[in-house]
């Protein structure tokens, strides 16, 4: 079908994380897509626009695959728009972006976005501009405002600054989901069967936001959508001594098999310690074993 020939409810932002503020957003999507008879859609750049504009890297929250699937499972969006986010995107002109882009190209017959939505050549779009010009269109559009937790805007930027510090039950509230990270399983140096463990050795893809090193009540989801609890630590295993290496490694509990070469999804709920150096591996399994069970009780007590 060819993509005019549909008609898409476009959810528009950057949505790094898929926080409960982009969420507010993708559920008036869904519900506007609904009453409308057309497809629920999110519109996302590959790179982070302050990327390009300020020359530094923006250390992200989730890829555009896991934002994808972030926003099909938790909000029911069925098609997520990834464009380049390149010198001729940020130069084109706000205009152009929603009458080519969105409305010829993509069929968009009603759009979604946040109060604090700009975009287009040096930002001049905005808001009240992009609907103005909806209107002349002849079609929808929404603004929602800004979301509040505790008193504070939930935002990509505060649940980095959250994540970075490894406040991981804090950001975790403010995303409305466990933090996410998905790999493939890769080798690691067999340090879970000598401990008694099956491990899974996954890595953050460049780019991605490493969240404070230490060690943390995380859970598998495994291809075949069966999932087990598991303790994983982020960092450079000092124990071991692996030099500079950035290692996430999950012990994963109640579970005897091999998941090399499977996709699995990792989800983080809590921070229980920092990482440490242990004279012995026996005082590294002990430790394990008590972070085991203080993971077993956190799954039991939510």
């Amino acid at each position: 079908m060819n993509p005019t020939e549909r008609k898409l409810v476009i959810a528009l932002g950057f949505f790094d994380g898929v926080h409960t503020g982009h969420g507010a957003l993708l559920s008036l999507c869904r519900q506007r897509a609904e009453e409308l008879g057309a497809v629920p859609a999110a519109f996302t750049f590959d790179v982070h626009p302050s990327s390009l504009i300020l020359g530094s890297p923006v250390p992200l929250l989730s890829t555009p695959s896991e934002r994808a699937d972030l926003m099909r499972r938790y909000y029911g969006i069925q098609d997520v728009i990834v464009a380049h986010y390149d010198q001729r995107m940020m130069k084109t002109p706000w205009r152009d972006f929603v009458t080519e882009f969105l409305v010829r190209d993509n069929g968009a017959v009603h759009l979604v976005a946040g109060h604090d939505f700009h975009f287009g050549y040096k930002g001049e779009g905005n808001p009240q501009r992009l609907q103005a010009l909806c209107a002349e269109l002849g079609i929808g559009c929404d603004i929602v405002p800004k979301v509040e937790r505790d008193g504070i805007t939930v935002s990509s930027t505060y649940i980095r600054n959250l994540v970075a510090q490894g406040e991981m039950a804090q950001a975790v509230r403010f995303l409305g989901h466990p933090y996410t990270l998905t790999d493939t399983v890769r080798h690691g140096k067999k340090l879970g069967s000598s401990l008694g463990f099956p491990t899974v050795n996954l890595r953050f893809a460049p780019g991605m936001l490493i969240p404070a090193h230490g060690v943390y009540v995380t859970r598998v989801i495994f291809e075949n959508g069966e999932s087990r609890p598991a303790v994983t630590n982020i960092g450079v295993r000092p124990t071991l001594d692996d030099g500079d290496a950035i290692t996430v490694e999950g012990f994963i509990l109640h579970f005897e098999g091999d998941l090399y070469g499977q996709t699995v999804r990792m989800e983080f709920y809590d921070y229980l310690r920092p990482e440490r150096k242990f004279d012995t591996l026996e005082e590294l399994r002990a430790e394990v074993m008590k972070n085991a069970r203080q993971t077993d009780e956190y799954f039991t007590h939510t």
